[in-house]
């Protein structure tokens, strides 16, 4: 593929999805539309009785074999969509996911629900991989994970024409797509992978994060066939999400200070940089010792508490890290965002950004590796105005891509600078949080669930725990420039006329001769374009996409000139340096569980179990069971083999490998010895 065809390629597929989605449905899930076989397989493999939402409706789809593009937020239960497919339809189903290091957990889960699954890459000898191609050839295996990078090698490609291939199923979908945050040109082959097969199989793509934009690429780039899209909703009710604005200084105090008044729960801290995870890592192994220490409790035997995790570590240390945090041998892991796609533990209780993440869909991805198993779990964003000042210079100063012509990079350079604006805009919106994250994908600002005015799974803003300033007059202005110079200009340009300049770029606008020039003529620069921007990610204005990001109106504008229309946004606290020695961490997560002293006992020794057993097996403890499960086990007291296989989360082969001495400690805790 030439230097730019790809990236060409990509933009093109922007106008010809138009053509698709004219013929798109949306998937409907309905309890009379559910094939049998795959609630029978649901509940063989995985225990479970019914499905989640969207689910049934991608599965069906699959199985009278449609084309699907399933949108559902982390923890969803995206994999079962394929999965459930794969175990029914003959042949083999394709599973492309973009790393590696993961491919290894995803396909010992399987193996130990009794779905046989296997993986070709890198680390392994060509010995174990013609062993794993002869094993699909002879019908051994229904599922095989490969790289996307893997697809374009001969040898693969010849195995490719050989084996029946049933399904290809894309994980991480939005990698496709120039405008997401997670661009991999890897990606940009898989299409034609696809239509160079003997017998075109059908396609299922997935992604957790795709505004509508990313979709179109989605359906264009993968060729996909009049595809069934289903897009489950964007909140997550189990999550509390928490934004502080924070000095730099403090911001490992406060981390330290979190993690040491949650000594069970297990947590992903990101950070910007390289260095910051190393040093932030080394600097909490000590301070949470110390603090627990403090606290009265026994650190003799405390072990290591953080791991650092980037890309610039050795492959073998990077899998050692990996490795410790999953297995729940080390709590915390401190990483860039090289870690954590496709991450399946499912007991993550928190994720702390210790830096503000360069998008809404990056963060909404690495925040949302809380909480998988559906239980409470609380995502902090630490943030101050140096961090988008290094946002914005990493933005500005480290995009290269040799596949695109500088035309091309400018405009995906501009993409990305109003993907930071929506960023910038959640940590000082004064709206709900889980209304804003929902409303950025596309649903209605009520797409969040609410009880009492308050969102369900409970976030910083719905409590009002920040400080707010009054910026009506400003917000009045910027829509009145915006009507005075037509809509045709880009923000600066607004900001200089209300600031009253008389730049020369300016002169063909004649802007002292309109009404809003200089009416905000003491009014910071910095303040009027914060406005601005916030304006735009509440729906009063939209700014363009493109190389001329031209400021328009949007839906709420008319709203700006009504008499009752008030406009507050947050104050930015300069915190002084003598304040707050001790971080407050109390904020728990809404809704969290809160059993009885005798449940939460045997809980614990649930989990102290599987914990054995996982290190037995050399498994993830998810794997063996989520917390979930272990919760469900701890409410129901299965003491029989029928009473555990009612447990949610718990199929016959998981009967079979661990049924006796789960069961065996729930006697044991209960008296019934029989």
């Amino acid at each position: 593929m030439g230097k730019t065809r790809a990236g060409r390629f990509a933009l093109r597929g922007q106008r010809t999805a138009l053509l698709h989605l004219e013929t798109m449905t949306q998937a409907v899930d309905s309890a009379d539309s559910v094939d049998p076989r795959a609630l029978e397989a649901l509940n063989r493999y995985f225990g479970y009785d019914s499905f989640r939402p969207g689910q049934s409706g991608i599965v069906s789809a699959i199985l009278t074999g449609h084309d699907v593009l399933g949108v559902m937020p982390t923890g969803a239960g995206k994999s079962i969509c394929y999965q459930i497919p794969a175990a029914i339809l003959p042949g083999v189903a394709i599973v492309i996911s973009p790393l590696i290091s993961l491919m290894r957990d995803q396909v010992d889960a399987l193996n130990d629900v009794g779905l046989p699954a296997a993986f070709i890459n890198t680390t392994q000898t060509p010995d174990e991989q013609d062993l794993v191609f002869a094993q699909a050839l002879s019908g051994q295996i229904k599922l095989l994970y490969v790289a996307p990078e893997r697809l374009e090698t001969e040898r693969f490609r010849n195995f490719a024409v050989r084996v029946p291939i049933s399904l290809v199923a894309v994980d991480e979908a939005h990698c496709v797509s120039q405008w997401g945050q997670d661009f991999r040109s890897s990606y940009l082959g898989i299409g034609e992978f696809i239509a160079g097969l003997p017998t075109r199989p059908t396609v299922a793509a997935f992604t957790a994060t795709a505004t509508e934009r990313v979709r179109r690429d989605i359906v264009s780039i993968l060729g996909l066939h009049t595809p069934s899209i289903t897009v489950t909703g964007f909140d997550r009710p189990n999550l509390y999400f928490d934004v502080i604005s924070m000095p730099r200084k403090d911001k490992a105090s406060w981390v330290a200070s979190y993690i040491a008044s949650h000594p069970d729960e297990s947590g992903i801290v990101y950070c910007a940089t390289r260095k910051e995870t190393e040093a932030l890592a080394e600097s909490l192994n000590s301070a949470v010792a110390e603090l627990r220490a403090a606290g009265g409790a026994d650190v003799s035997d405390i072990g290591t508490i953080a791991v650092a995790y980037h890309g610039g570590m050795s492959a073998d240390a990077r899998e050692k890290a990996q490795r410790d945090f999953v297995t729940d041998r080390v709590p915390v892991v401190v990483a860039t965002n090289a870690f954590g796609m496709g991450i399946d533990k499912s007991n993550v209780r928190f994720v702390i950004h210790h830096n503000m993440p360069e998008s809404i869909e990056a963060y909404y991805q690495e925040a949302g590796r809380a909480g998988r198993d559906g239980e409470p779990s609380r995502c902090t964003l630490l943030w101050n105005e140096s961090d988008i000042v290094t946002r914005r210079r990493l933005l500005d100063s480290d995009y290269e891509n040799e596949r695109l012509t500088p035309e091309e990079q400018e405009a995906v350079r501009a993409s990305k600078r109003r993907l930071l604006d929506a960023m910038v805009g959640y940590c000082r919106t004064t709206d709900c949080l889980h209304a804003y994250m929902t409303r950025y994908f596309g649903e209605t600002a009520g797409a969040a669930a609410k009880t009492d005015g308050k969102c369900v799974g409970g976030c910083a803003n719905c409590e009002h725990t920040f400080e707010t300033i009054d910026v009506t007059d400003i917000a009045r202005a910027i829509s009145r420039c915006v009507h005075d110079v037509n809509q045709h200009v880009g923000s600066g340009k607004i900001v200089k006329v209300l600031r009253g300049s008389k730049a020369q770029d300016l002169s063909y606008l004649n802007p002292e001769s309109l009404p809003s020039f200089g009416m905000l003529d003491e009014v910071p620069e910095a303040r009027i374009r914060d406005v601005l921007s916030q304006m735009a990610t509440d729906g009063f204005l939209t700014i363009a996409e493109g190389r001329l990001p031209i400021v328009g109106f949007g839906p709420r504008a008319a709203e700006t000139v009504a008499p009752e229309f008030h406009y507050d946004i947050k104050k930015i606290k300069r915190a002084d340096a003598r304040a707050r020695r001790t971080p407050d961490v109390s904020t728990p997560a809404v809704g969290s569980y809160v059993p009885d002293d005798g449940d939460e006992a045997l809980f614990q020794k649930l989990r102290a179990l599987r914990l054995d057993i996982a290190r037995e097996l050399g498994k993830p403890p998810y794997i063996v069971f989520s917390d979930k499960t272990l919760r469900d086990m701890v409410r129901v007291k299965p003491i029989t083999d029928d009473q555990f296989l009612a447990v949610n989360g718990v199929g016959e082969s998981k009967l079979k490998q661990y049924g006796e001495r789960f069961l065996a400690a729930i006697r044991e805790d209960s008296g019934d010895e029989a």
